[in-house]
């Protein structure tokens, strides 16, 4: 049964997957959920043959799949020897699989592959698809470099709940400090009138604070207002060296199922860890992802 107490992550044998089924299995035993790993094949949509080679001990396609399934689960307990994990091998194309496994988890967590040097575009096509489509909340993994570092959230004129909630429940699990961020713009109509934009953008995180101190009560805070003509960028450095990086997600670009231009900037560009939450569902309140 679909439960927040699960966390989802893909694994594919690759390096980037390796990364974040590490991640997934460390905060999931933080956070006191059970990790699903899930590997899915792609070999049943190109050939029949998956049986193994007569005489061949260990061989066949199918075989194949399953070892790269239980080396996602070994690497998982090599750096989290009490995760309670079960796994999964589905036959198909990933997003799908994924995206209908990860409903109502706490959170799908996912390897960052991409074309790197294109444009400076590094995250895959099926972390941004699922980033802007799952149901919950959604960690790309590329660098780890910093687990023990703070946690910075993003907080937009929304008051940025879903992400502030999430960002909480894994700073309260882990002891990382919580740094509330907001990027005010020059060419906002605010920004330039005598103050009002930093006046307001104090108001919006005290508000936030208020909000998180009830939330992770034992979590060191701080609220940082940044003014930047560009919010990824105001965003990504404040990230530098940071465990990982908290952004709302509202944006539906010009296509359905598409991330936000903030978001989406972050995730190609961010050197550690990015979640993005999208906006809560109606009737869906903050006090839902409190541990």
């Amino acid at each position: 049964m679909p439960s927040r107490d699960r966390v989802v992550v893909g694994y594919d044998g690759s390096g980037e997957a390796t990364l974040a089924v590490r991640w997934a299995a460390r905060n999931a035993v933080l956070l006191d959920c059970e990790l699903q790993v899930v590997h899915c094949s792609l070999w049943p949509l190109l050939t029949r043959d998956l049986g193994p080679v007569p005489g061949v001990a260990g061989s066949g396609l199918q075989h194949q799949a399953q070892a790269i399934l239980d080396e996602g689960q070994a690497e998982a307990l090599s750096v989290a020897p009490r995760a309670r994990i079960r796994s999964s091998l589905l036959h198909g194309l990933p997003a799908g699989h994924l995206r209908r496994i990860a409903d109502n988890a706490r959170m799908l967590v996912l390897g960052s592959r991409g074309i790197g040097g294109f444009m400076g575009l590094l995250v895959g096509s099926v972390s941004l698809e699922l980033a802007a489509t799952a149901s919950c909340p959604v960690a790309v993994i590329r660098f780890d470099q910093n687990p023990e570092g703070r946690i910075v959230v993003g907080i937009d004129s929304s008051g940025s709940a879903d992400a502030l909630s999430i960002a909480c429940a894994i700073a309260s699990a882990t002891g990382a400090d919580l740094i509330l961020m907001h990027v005010i713009r020059p060419h906002d109509g605010t920004a330039n009138n005598a103050g009002d934009g930093q006046r307001a953008a104090r108001r919006l995180l005290q508000t936030a604070a208020h909000d998180a101190r009830a939330l992770a009560p034992d979590v060191p805070i701080s609220q940082h207002v940044a003014q930047d003509t560009s919010v990824p960028r105001a965003l990504l450095n404040a990230g530098r060296g940071a465990a990982l990086i908290v952004v709302g997600n509202k944006g539906r670009g010009l296509l359905g199922g598409t991330i936000g231009s903030n978001a989406h900037a972050v995730l190609h560009h961010a050197t550690g860890p990015v979640l993005i939450s999208r906006q809560p569902e109606p009737g869906r309140t903050i006090s839902n992802w409190k541990t």
